[in-house]
């Protein structure tokens, strides 16, 4: 492990970089940040990352309208709807101040977040590369959380989250920055966190307090998820077979899945050669297994008829899903190289 530079000190100067879609949650995280008291940032860094560089520009106008005495201290960038992980290293590139703070656009600082950020940072050490916020998920009161709203619930004790993170700028320049393979917003922050770490760096919990309300999401929103599993098989090939220990990250269900989907493949294939005793005990693997992931996911959420009715589809559909995307991945990152030898 190399030995982390003792670039500490008082320097505070911090820039806040914000990758965004343009959704309609851009707007409330610029006027958070707007009205919360204390140093203002030196730059504020607006990361446009749509795909298609003739979007409505209406949208983006609107959100920026909010940002006051902050507008003339903004850039706007482009990153050309590469991913979140290559809009953070667009944005980081443009910045000159000691600290760059990442914020994702649907999150909404508190009211002393720039008091708060600027203690945090001043009470850095000077091995520590980085100092993570809190985050709190509101979720409703009246009712239990759905699947989705627990899922998001889980960010407020998830370890190295971008949704608040101050990274010293030197140290991202140093470590390359994030790794712009990881195309969606899942696991690009834990593989940062470890390069620094590893790079001698520590990682620190700070007392600013962020906001991260759960938007709204499609009915199907978990099979989606499953492309996640792509970015966990890059996460073994980079940080070794045990890195979900290393980034503290839950294991997950991925055996589970991968035994379920077995069970129902050679269901079928039995089925297929004449042998229904043993493709009904296939079979029977495959529905208890199918049988007990839709419970775990039902029982702590409201039972809702549309509730129950998604947890048994999406519970019989993630498995294959899950499965095939980590298969893919691991075949598509089977010789990935380590980030640093992809942009040196």
């Amino acid at each position: 492990m190399s030995t982390a530079p003792g670039t500490g000190g008082p320097r505070t100067g911090y820039a806040v970089v914000v990758p965004t879609l343009v959704r309609d949650t851009l707007a409330d995280c610029l006027a958070a940040l707007v009205a919360a008291h204390g140093p203002r940032p030196d730059e504020v860094v607006l990361v446009d990352d749509r795909p298609d560089p003739d979007a409505d520009p209406g949208a983006l106008e609107h959100a920026l309208t909010v940002l006051g005495d902050l507008r003339e201290r903004t850039v706007v960038l482009r990153s050309g709807g590469r991913g979140p992980a290559a809009a953070r290293n667009t944005g980081a590139r443009a910045v000159t101040s000691p600290w760059t703070a990442f914020l994702d656009d649907d999150v909404q600082v508190g009211p002393h977040w720039c008091d708060q950020l600027i203690q945090d940072l001043a009470e850095a050490a000077p091995d520590t590369g980085a100092v993570q916020g809190v985050i709190a998920v509101p979720l409703p009161g009246e009712r239990r959380p759905t699947d989705w709203e627990r899922g998001t619930a889980g960010l407020a004790q998830a370890r190295w989250i971008t949704a608040d993170m101050a990274y010293r700028t030197d140290v991202l320049k140093q470590v390359g920055g994030f790794d712009e393979r990881f195309t969606r917003a899942f696991r690009e922050d834990a593989d940062l966190a470890l390069r620094v770490l590893d790079a001698g760096w520590r990682i620190r919990r700070g007392r600013r307090t962020t906001r991260h309300p759960v938007r709204s999401a499609a009915r199907w929103v978990s099979l989606k998820q499953q492309r996640g599993n792509a970015d966990d098989a890059l996460m073994r090939r980079l940080h070794g077979p045990n890195w979900w220990a290393k980034a503290v990250a839950p294991r997950g269900r991925i055996r589970l899945h991968a035994a379920i989907t077995a069970a129902g493949a050679a269901a079928v294939v039995l089925a297929a050669a004449g042998r229904p005793r043993a493709a009904a005990v296939a079979g029977a693997g495959w529905a208890a297994g199918t049988a007990e992931f839709a419970w775990a996911r039902i029982a702590p959420g409201p039972r809702t008829r549309h509730e129950v009715t998604t947890m048994l589809v999406t519970s019989a559909l993630i498995p294959p899903a899950a499965t095939w995307h980590r298969l893919s991945g691991l075949w598509r990152h089977r010789g990935a190289p380590a980030w640093r030898e992809v942009v040196a």
